[in-house]
């Protein structure tokens, strides 16, 4: 009994299963397949490069952007973008990626289809910083960098509508509370600085991390939309992380959760740090707190 059921849902994970995205992951897993990255694509020729060097939308966009006018800049280089062979993306992501233009190097890379170059596409900036604050503040570093890419795609003069500034698109509110916890003598142009962005994001994300009990998609979701939210949130049936996470009401939040796991993941295989498991990060169930739970933090932000 149940046989033709399982056979049909096995057919359905193996459709999908080895798909770049939070639920190809989550298959490939159930399915009990092995993680392996994509392999390389072929080494781009002196004459594909020297296309993109001399692409006259890419050298206005990108002089846009070192202007300090980079919604400009940006438009400038996705209308360039328009009607290009993969091999041609490839060899614009790669000029942006060694001109450290690291949103327009993910961004283009991530619209080949066949030939997929993983480091385009999960780049490491500030390597050894991010790294030894992860560790000292007691985060997984690929966690920390699958944070990132979502947030700021790794450009440190990131300012959202709402305030919130650098790699880790820290709050100011949120910057002074961190820092007082933490001990630093913070003052707000501080914010600005990547090192310091860095430190306060990661503390401020280690802290809902620990009030949430090492549950990485509710902290995940807590970092997004504040960690009052995920508590409201947890108050129904326990049920499993990634029905937990579908069932998040607000759109960007559930996009932006299973958009940072994921990525955690490919970071884990790209850094080596920890092994590269979805399921691992997503742990068992997600319910209501349980008395053992520490108690919640009210004055987090």
């Amino acid at each position: 009994a149940g046989d033709a059921e399982r056979a049909a849902s096995r057919a359905m994970l193996q459709s999908i299963a080895g798909q770049m995205h939070f639920y190809g992951q989550l298959a490939a897993e159930d399915l009990g397949l092995p993680f392996v990255l994509p392999a390389p694509p072929r080494t781009l020729q002196p004459a594909e490069r020297e296309a993109a060097r001399s692409n006259p939308g890419f050298a206005r966009a990108l002089q846009l952007i070192a202007l300090g006018l980079r919604s400009e800049g940006q438009r400038e280089w996705n209308f360039s973008l328009r009607g290009l062979a993969e091999r041609d993306l490839l060899a614009a992501a790669q000029m942006a990626c060694e001109r450290e233009v690291w949103d327009r190097c993910i961004f283009t890379s991530d619209r080949s289809k066949t030939e997929i170059d993983v480091a385009q596409r999960f780049p490491t900036p500030h390597r050894a910083e991010l790294t030894q604050t992860a560790r000292r503040v007691g985060l997984d570093p690929a966690y920390v960098y699958g944070l990132i890419r979502q947030e700021s795609r790794f450009i440190t003069v990131a300012q959202s509508g709402a305030g919130a500034s650098g790699l880790m698109q820290v709050m100011p509110g949120t910057a002074r509370i961190v820092a007082r916890r933490i001990g630093l003598d913070y003052k707000p142009a501080m914010l600005h600085d990547p090192e310091t962005n860095l430190l306060l994001g990661t503390s401020y994300l280690k802290m809902v991390l620990d009030n949430f009990a090492g549950s990485q998609p509710m902290a995940t979701a807590g970092y997004n939309a504040g960690p009052n939210r995920p508590r409201r949130w947890r108050d129904a049936p326990t049920v499993e992380p990634a029905a937990w996470i579908e069932a998040i009401p607000i759109g960007e939040t559930r996009d932006y959760v299973k958009k940072v796991l994921s990525n955690a993941v490919y970071y884990a295989a790209v850094l080596g740090s920890t092994p590269p498991s979805l399921k691992a990060r997503l742990g068992a169930t997600i319910g209501p707190a349980d008395a053992s739970a520490p108690p919640v933090d009210r004055d987090l932000p």
